[in-house]
C-alpha cells in the first residue's frame, strides 16, 4: 500500500463524499435482490485516478472496487494489492474486462465492458458465485441479464468517452426497460448525487467522484 493510502485509511467518509456515499446506501437498502450489491462501484483510472490504492483505502465499506488495467504490465500486482485493502476494509473487487485475471488472484467478480456484455452468460456458468455488472450506454444494452448495469454517462462528465449526458428522465426510463439493477455513472457528485434518488438505479458508480476531499471529517459513521 502506499504512504498515501495509509495515511487516507480512515474509518469515516470524508467532506461532500458523504452525501454521496449516504445517497448511495439509500438506494442500496431500497433494493431488494437476490445477490447483494454494494452501493457504490468505484472505478479505477490510470489517467485520473493513478493512485487506487488510496481512493480504495477511503471507500466506505459495503462498496466495491472496479480495476480497469487497460493492459498494464503490473497488473496482477495492483489487482492483489486491492484485494488485500478490500478484504481489509469490507469491500469487493471486481475486475473490468479480464475473466482470466479475476480467477487468478480470486476476484469477487468482473466488470463487463457494453462490448463483452454477451460472455456474462458463459462466465456466469463457470463462476456462479460471481458478481458480474456490465455498462450500458443505451436502453438495448441495459437489457442484458447481468447481476447489475452501469448505465452512463447520466450528468456532464470529465470523461473523454462519455458522450452527450442522458439525463436523469432518460435515465429513469432506461432503468425500467433494464432486466438487471442498474447503476448511475458519469458526472455524479455532492450536488447531484440526490437527483438520482426518484430514478429506480440501485447505487453509484464514479471515478473521480471518490478522490474529492473536504477537510471536515465526519467521524464515527459508516456508511451502507
Amino acid at each position: 500500500m502506499s504512504a498515501r493510502a495509509a495515511a487516507g485509511s480512515k474509518e469515516w467518509v470524508i467532506g461532500g463524499f458523504w452525501t454521496v456515499a449516504r445517497t448511495g446506501a439509500c438506494l442500496r437498502r431500497r433494493a431488494r435482490q437476490r445477490k447483494p450489491l454494494p452501493a457504490l462501484l468505484y472505478f479505477t483510472d490510470p489517467q485520473r485516478t493513478p493512485d487506487p490504492e488510496a481512493v480504495a483505502a477511503r471507500l466506505p465499506k459495503g462498496s466495491a472496487i472496479v480495476y480497469r488495467a487497460f493492459g498494464a504490465p503490473d497488473a496482477e500486482t495492483v489487482a492483489l494489492c486491492l484485494k488485500a485493502i478490500a478484504r481489509r476494509r469490507g469491500l469487493k473487487l471486481l475486475i473490468g474486462a479480464d475473466e482470466a485475471l479475476a480467477a487468478r488472484i480470486g476476484a469477487d467478480g468482473v466488470h463487463l465492458p457494453e462490448r463483452l456484455a454477451s460472455r456474462a452468460a458463459r462466465i456466469r456458468a463457470k463462476h456462479p458465485a460471481w458478481l458480474i455488472t456490465a455498462a450500458a450506454h443505451s436502453p438495448r444494452a441495459a437489457r442484458v441479464r447481468v447481476d447489475a448495469v452501469v448505465i452512463s454517462a447520466i450528468f456532464p462528465s470529465n470523461s473523454p468517452s462519455a458522450g452527450k449526458p442522458l439525463g436523469t428522465i432518460r435515465l429513469a426510463q432506461i432503468v425500467r426497460l433494464a432486466k438487471s439493477p442498474a447503476y448511475a455513472l458519469g458526472g455524479v457528485s455532492q450536488n447531484t448525487a440526490a437527483r438520482l434518488l426518484a430514478t429506480g438505479v440501485v447505487g453509484i458508480a464514479g471515478v473521480e467522484l471518490f478522490t474529492a476531499r473536504s477537510p471536515l471529517p465526519f467521524r464515527g459513521e459508516r456508511v451502507g
